[in-house]
């Protein structure tokens, strides 16, 4: 075999083992989608296929008609959106303070501040649950979020975009009489927002699947988020054995979230490798 054949053969295996890898993962996805739309009869020998004989829209009106997904979903943006604008605030501000600022035990303090990445939420959240019982925020949409405000690897990300920018900028800016906040709005903002925009990405992303937290600081609807409230409708559901419900439900949550990746992907990309690159 010629070397361009090599080549030719090494690239489609390539193909062949990422095609593959692709279609496990998205899989369960492909399934959920056809099973949602699936009438109950359907649900015998064909529920581990992907083809729907006679698709129907029934199984989203009565999943949607049973769960409170109007309110579920208003927690949940309240709830994300609030801990992305705290958190672009407080990243911001700390970020600009340990790339740009000179204190005593700057660098000590910024390694202690990151040691917060090496503790598994889940440890936490004993602690955080005592002190929101004790701040009377329990089963309110404050009190999901108030763990969340910081944030060290936004931080981080954001420090090394900062100690990127060239200290010209910041000079020019100070003697154009800018003070510390405006030289942060004018100068540092602009020139890191691909890495602010993959932060945002990457933040609500988490707190839109966050389920743990949620499920133990709320007991009613009038705080849930759209996975603790996905797990209420799914346990009402599979005691019927309901799996075309369960997977509409399934549908109704993940679809804002499918949404809103395929609209903007080339932006998701674009902000990942350049705020990799000025890492």
């Amino acid at each position: 075999m010629t070397p361009r054949g090599s080549r030719q053969l090494v690239t489609a295996l390539w193909a062949l083992g990422v095609g593959a890898m692709a279609f496990v993962w998205v899989f369960p996805l492909l399934w959920a989608f056809s099973t949602s739309l699936r009438a109950p009869g359907q649900l015998g020998s064909q529920i581990a296929s992907l083809w729907v004989h006679h698709p129907t829209f029934a199984n989203f009106r009565e999943a949607w008609s049973d769960a409170p997904f109007l309110r579920l979903y208003y927690n949940t943006a309240v709830v994300v959106f609030g801990i992305l604008g705290v958190q672009l605030v407080t990243i911001t501000l700390a970020a600009y303070a340990f790339a740009r600022l000179q204190f005593p035990g700057r660098d000590l303090l910024f390694r202690l501040f990151l040691l917060q990445l090496m503790v598994a939420p889940s440890a936490l959240i004993l602690p955080n649950f005592v002190t929101i019982r004790a701040l009377g925020l329990l089963n309110t949409r404050l009190g999901i979020m108030i763990p969340y405000f910081a944030s060290a690897f936004g931080t981080f990300l954001l420090r090394q975009a900062f100690r990127s920018v060239p200290r010209d900028l910041e000079d020019a800016a100070a003697i154009d009489g800018c003070n510390s906040l405006q030289t942060i709005w004018h100068v540092f903002v602009p020139l890191a927002r691909p890495t602010l925009v993959a932060f945002s990405i990457v933040s609500i992303v988490y707190h839109y699947n966050e389920f743990l937290w949620p499920l133990i600081i709320t007991d009613t609807e009038r705080a849930r988020t759209v996975t603790v409230g996905l797990a209420s409708f799914t346990q009402s559901a599979e005691s019927g054995a309901q799996w075309n419900l369960i997977a509409a439900g399934t549908v109704i949550v993940i679809l804002p979230l499918l949404a809103v990746f395929v609209l903007f992907q080339r932006k998701f990309v674009e902000s990942f490798m350049y705020s990799g690159l000025k890492g």
